[in-house]
C-alpha cells in the first residue's frame, strides 16, 4: 500500500461549511489531520493536537473531496496521532446554511443579571441568530430574566445559590414544565453553557429527545476550586467535566489557551473541541466616550495624575490583591476598580487610606465612559479564559497590561505586544509595575499604543462570530451526532438482517 500524504486543517475551527474555504482563524491550536490515500483505502486521524507558530500559520487550500490541505506545515508538533477509517464534516451548500434553525440555549447562570464575562457574548449570539432568521429559546435561571430578549422565547427554571459562592444561581432546569416547552419547540439542536448544573438538564433532555447537544466552555472552575474550597475536589471536577463534554457532540472553547487546557486533560477528542470567535461591540466601546467628569470621578478628583482602571467582577479569584503592592510602587497614580463582586468589602479594606475608587456596577454609557477615561486597563487575572474586559479595554483605545496567562495571551499575542498591550509574567510584581510605569510616565506610547489597541479591535465582530458557530460548528456537531448515531445502530441492523434475511432476488 502507498504510503498516504498528510493533510492538515490549521485551524480550530472546523472546515468551511460555505461554498468557498474560510482561512480567517487567528488561533493557534490547530484542529484535526487527514492522511489522504487511495480512493480504496481511505485513512484518517483522530484526536490530534498541533500548534503553530502564528507567524509560519499555512493557508489552506480545498481538495476535491471537501477536504483542507496545507500548504506549508512548519513549526508543529504532533502530540497523538491515531489512525481510523473516519470521515469529516462535509460542506454544506449556502442554502442549507440559510434555513432557519430552532436552537435551545441553557444559560447558567442567566446572561440577563448575572454580571460575568459571557453576558455580552451570549447577548449578542441571541441577538446575531434572531437577525439571521433562527427561532431561540432561552432557558436560564429565574432570576433577572426579561419578558423578551430580540425575539428570543425565555424560560425561567428555578434556581438556588451555589454553596460556596452565594452571588451565582444555579438550576437543574429539568423539571417537567421545561421538558414540554423545550419539547414543544422542537429544537433542531440543544447549547448548554459548561461548566455547572443546568448543563446536566441539558444534557439529559437532549438525550430524551434524540437532539444534537454542544456545550461552550466558560469557567474554568478547576483554577478556581482551590480559591474557594478543597484543594482536593479538582480531581473529581475533571472528571465531571470530562462526562459532561465527552457526551457532547461539539464544545466551543473562548480562547486557543483554554482548548489546549482541555486537550491536554483528555475532556473530549481534539477534533472536537472548536474555538467560539472573540467579538467586541466597537460602537459602545469607543474612544468617542472619553469623559473629563468620569475622570474625575474615577481619580476621587484628581484628574491631572496617572489613572489605572479595572473593569470586572471583584472575585478573590481575578487576583486583585496583588494590586496592592503595585499601588504601593506607584504612589503618583490613582486606581479605580469598576464592578462589583464578593471580594469588594475584602478589596475596600485593603485599599483603605490608598487613592483607590471602587465604583460598583456601572452600565451603558457610564461604563463605555469609565473604560474610555482611563489612562491604563490593568488585568491581574489568571484564570480567564478569554478576558472579555480586556478587548473593551483596548476597543476604547485604553492600552493593556495584563497577565501572560490564561485567554490574554490570545488577545494580544507574541507578534503584537508591545503594540497594542503589554503582557507580564504571571507573579512577577517587578515586570507588572515596570510596564505600567513605561505607559503611565509616556504619553506619546500611550497614545499610539491606544489607537493600535483600536484598530485591532475593529476586527472583530460578533454578528461574524455567529455566523460562524451557526453555519460551521453547529453543522460539524450535527455530522459528528449523526455519525454517531449510526454507529450505534449498526449493531442493530446487523442482528435484523441475520434475523430477517431479504429474499433472494429470482
Amino acid at each position: 500500500m502507498t504510503a498516504p500524504s498528510l493533510s492538515i486543517n490549521p485551524t480550530l475551527s472546523p472546515p468551511s461549511f460555505s461554498a468557498t474555504p474560510s482561512s480567517s482563524s487567528s488561533s493557534p491550536l490547530c484542529g484535526p489531520i487527514s492522511l489522504k490515500a487511495s480512493r480504496s483505502s481511505i485513512r484518517r486521524t483522530r484526536a490530534v493536537s498541533l500548534f503553530c507558530d502564528r507567524a509560519e500559520r499555512p493557508e489552506c487550500v480545498r481538495s476535491r473531496r471537501g477536504e483542507f490541505a496545507v500548504v506549508k506545515a512548519s513549526d508543529m508538533t504532533i502530540n497523538e496521532v491515531r489512525e481510523e477509517e473516519e470521515e469529516g464534516p462535509p460542506l454544506l451548500d449556502s442554502e442549507t446554511n440559510s434555513r432557519p434553525r430552532r436552537i435551545a440555549l441553557f444559560v447558567e447562570p442567566s446572561p440577563f443579571a448575572y454580571v460575568s464575562g459571557y453576558k455580552n457574548r451570549f447577548q449578542n449570539f441571541i441577538r446575531y441568530l434572531r437577525e439571521m432568521g433562527d427561532e431561540v429559546m432561552v432557558v436560564t435561571t429565574h432570576e433577572g430574566v426579561p419578558q423578551e430578549f430580540y425575539g428570543a422565547k425565555l424560560i425561567g427554571s428555578r434556581s438556588f445559590p451555589c454553596p460556596w459562592y452565594q452571588k451565582v444561581p444555579l438550576s437543574l432546569a429539568l423539571s417537567p414544565r421545561i421538558i414540554s416547552e423545550v419539547a414543544r419547540f422542537k429544537p433542531d439542536i440543544i447549547h448548554a453553557s459548561s461548566p455547572g448544573i443546568m448543563v446536566f438538564g441539558a444534557l439529559a433532555i437532549s438525550k430524551m429527545l434524540c437532539v444534537p447537544i454542544v456545550m461552550s466552555y466558560h469557567t474554568h472552575v478547576p483554577v478556581y476550586i482551590p480559591r474557594y474550597t478543597f484543594s482536593w475536589l479538582v480531581k473529581p471536577m475533571w472528571l465531571i467535566i470530562k462526562f459532561l463534554h465527552r457526551a457532547a457532540d461539539l464544545t466551543l472553547v473562548p480562547s486557543a489557551a483554554i482548548g489546549k487546557d482541555l486537550e491536554e486533560a483528555r475532556v473530549t477528542a481534539a477534533n472536537k473541541i472548536r474555538l467560539w470567535n472573540k467579538g467586541v461591540d466597537s460602537e459602545s466601546f469607543n474612544p468617542r466616550f472619553r469623559c473629563q467628569e468620569m475622570r474625575v470621578r474615577l481619580s476621587d478628583g484628581e484628574p491631572e495624575k496617572p489613572l489605572i482602571i479595572h473593569v470586572g467582577r471583584l472575585g478573590v479569584e481575578k487576583s486583585l490583591d496583588c494590586l496592592k503592592s503595585v499601588m504601593d510602587r506607584l504612589p503618583e497614580a490613582r486606581i479605580a476598580f469598576v464592578g462589583d463582586g464578593p471580594h469588594r468589602v475584602e478589596l475596600e479594606k485593603l485599599f483603605e487610606g490608598m487613592p483607590a475608587v471602587f465604583t460598583g456596577m456601572l452600565g451603558g454609557e457610564e461604563l463605555s465612559q469609565a473604560y474610555a477615561s482611563g489612562d491604563v486597563f490593568v488585568m491581574p487575572s489568571e484564570s480567564e479564559t478569554l478576558g472579555l474586559v480586556v478587548l473593551e479595554a483596548m476597543s476604547s483605545g485604553i492600552p493593556v497590561v495584563g497577565v501572560r496567562a490564561g485567554g490574554i495571551p490570545d488577545i494580544i499575542p507574541p507578534e503584537q505586544e508591545g503594540k497594542t498591550g503589554f503582557l507580564f509574567t504571571p507573579g512577577d510584581l517587578d515586570d507588572c509595575v515596570s510596564k505600567l510605569k513605561t505607559l503611565l510616565h509616556n504619553q506619546e506610547l500611550r497614545e499610539t499604543m491606544g489607537k493600535a489597541s483600536r484598530l485591532e479591535m475593529e476586527k472583530y465582530d460578533w454578528r461574524a462570530a455567529t455566523k460562524i458557530i451557526r453555519n460551521e460548528q453547529y453543522n460539524a456537531a450535527i455530522w459528528f451526532w449523526r455519525k454517531q448515531r449510526a454507529q450505534l445502530l449498526r449493531p442493530l441492523q446487523w442482528l435484523a438482517k441475520r434475523l430477517f434475511p431479504s429474499p433472494e432476488v429470482i
